[in-house]
């Protein structure tokens, strides 16, 4: 067992009375100090091993997160979609145009676009949990990497060709998905 800390928490402080774990905990949450909302006014002074004081401090702050309400609201879509099931990583078809496509030609032409669209929940491998774990704790920078596999194609159909308004002929491609997978 390791050696014990004494924490005293009081409303929105928290003193850790330990040199070497207030280094390790300013190391690991800089960014987090000046970001917890005032508690109510309750004062706790008890005795933990270093890692339960981490956990401790973690568990605060994602408590105590200013955006608390956004994910209560989020956790609550995804609950709602959750009853409707999550579909996983398959392939969708949708009939448009040659101008829907958004790649700059004009046509009246329909075409056939396949498109990848699921979860790839089943498919999130060590790296994924480890990278969302460093993310939560700080340790990545949120936004600059993916801890989610993606669904996207990974093989495309045949190129695409058809006559614009001008009737010009055009050949595009990788345009149309032809198989999906969790990447």
């Amino acid at each position: 067992m390791g050696e014990l800390i004494r924490v005293c928490i009081y409303g929105n402080i928290i003193l850790v009375l330990d040199k070497k774990l207030i280094g390790l905990w300013l190391s690991h949450f800089t960014d987090h100090l000046f970001v917890l909302p005032f508690l109510p006014v309750t004062a706790l002074l008890q005795s933990y091993t270093e890692g339960d004081v981490q956990q401790l401090i973690s568990s605060l702050i994602d408590r105590h997160r200013p955006d608390s309400k956004d994910l209560m609201a989020s956790t609550a879509k995804r609950t709602k979609r959750a009853k409707k099931g999550l579909k996983p990583c398959s392939l969708k078809e949708l009939e448009v145009s040659v101008s829907e496509l958004g790649l700059g030609y004009e046509g009246e032409e329909i075409l056939l676009f396949r498109y990848c669209s699921g979860k790839c929940h089943s498919s999130r491998r060590n790296y994924d949990l480890t990278l969302e774990h460093m993310k939560k704790r700080g340790r990545v920078k949120k936004g600059k990497a993916r801890h989610k596999p993606c669904c996207r194609p990974t093989a495309y159909d045949d190129d695409i060709s058809f006559l614009d308004t001008n009737n010009q002929y055009h050949t595009i491609k990788d345009v149309s998905a032809k198989e999906c997978g969790c990447v």
